[in-house]
């Protein structure tokens, strides 16, 4: 005959342990089932293993993955029409609020009447259970609900692995992007999706760590020039040999002190003879350029409309490209 095991009457530390010990789908489904049970994960989430949480805005989902990707579990949201009838559909509390859930191996669903209310509720339940660094897809950035869970997110003072957001003059983005630009300290990998559109220009009050622009005919040389990420990608970049000429100078003089990698791609740079360092585009590729101080060694490579460049420390081998790539058409 089994009995019921009696969890929360073990010790504090005890119960920790076996907490650490379940799998993400595991501890989310148990704190599931009672408030008790729930505020116990809680508390012990500085002990708890840290996760990467995937944001699909637009599909509703949200997918939970350990570090080494081994252990993964979904949560998708679903509109509550009062008409399921699905006997593995039970009754929890999430945030407070009575949710319908029904349970797979290697997910589960919910099902709320405000869609963008229950997104938020299940995100701010998984933040409380795990030590958390935040993902959004690629599509995201055109869904509803991405400006108000995006600004939730760093009022949250969350870590962003990667923040995808596109900025084509629409009002709300151009909002979202005066809330957000004195936080992207919080996010490591910031790739914009833009489009060319008049009246708005994006102004950076803090940096990411790596930055990819898609279209960056609006990130000026001057913006670079003062930009610390260690990662750049500009494509579409308007930029010329006269602006290379300064990117480069300033690196040699020991701007640029972050940078490992710069990837530039622009119909601009041509084969016209024009000086970069005092050599034409051709004279300059393949060539071994220095720092003024000897402290860092870099290898420049050109194609058509698109440079690279590799930086080598004297501790270790980074690169800091400006990219060997498929040449515009």
């Amino acid at each position: 005959m089994s009995f019921p095991f009696p969890l929360l009457r073990l010790p504090r530390l005890v119960l920790y342990e076996v907490f650490k010990l379940l799998s993400i789908g595991e501890k989310v489904k148990l704190s599931l089932c009672t408030k008790k049970i729930s505020t116990q994960i809680n508390n012990c989430r500085l002990y708890s293993q840290k996760v990467m949480v995937s944001l699909d805005m637009l599909y509703q989902g949200i997918r939970v993955y350990s570090e080494n990707n081994n252990d993964r579990f979904g949560i998708f949201n679903r509109y509550n029409s009062a008409t399921i009838n699905n006997p593995d559909m039970q009754q929890y509390q999430i945030e407070g609020r009575t949710v319908p859930v029904i349970s797979f191996p290697r997910r589960i669903e919910t099902f709320w009447k405000n869609h963008q209310e229950g997104f938020l509720s299940v995100i701010q339940h998984i933040l409380k259970l795990f030590q958390c660094k935040i993902s959004t897809s690629d599509g995201c950035h055109g869904s509803y609900f991405f400006q108000p869970t995006i600004l939730k997110l760093f009022d949250l003072q969350l870590e962003f692995k990667k923040l995808t957001i596109r900025l084509n003059g629409l009002k709300y983005q151009n909002v979202l992007w005066k809330q957000i630009s004195n936080k992207l300290g919080l996010v490591k990998d910031l790739k914009i999706i833009s489009a060319a559109y008049p009246g708005f220009t994006p102004v950076f009050t803090s940096w990411p760590q790596k930055i990819s622009i898609r279209s960056s005919d609006w990130f000026t040389v001057e913006t670079l020039l003062t930009c610390p990420c260690f990662f750049i990608n500009l494509n579409g970049s308007l930029s010329r040999h006269n602006d290379l000429d300064a990117i480069l100078r300033k690196w040699k003089t020991g701007g640029f002190p972050n940078l490992e990698r710069l990837e530039i791609r622009s119909q601009n740079y041509t084969n016209d003879g024009a000086m970069i360092l005092g050599m034409n585009l051709m004279e300059l590729r393949g060539q071994v350029i220095q720092t003024d101080d000897g402290s860092k060694k870099a290898t420049f490579r050109a194609d058509s409309r698109s440079i690279e460049i590799c930086v080598i420390y004297k501790e270790y081998r980074s690169i800091l490209v400006l990219p060997h790539s498929r040449p515009f058409p």
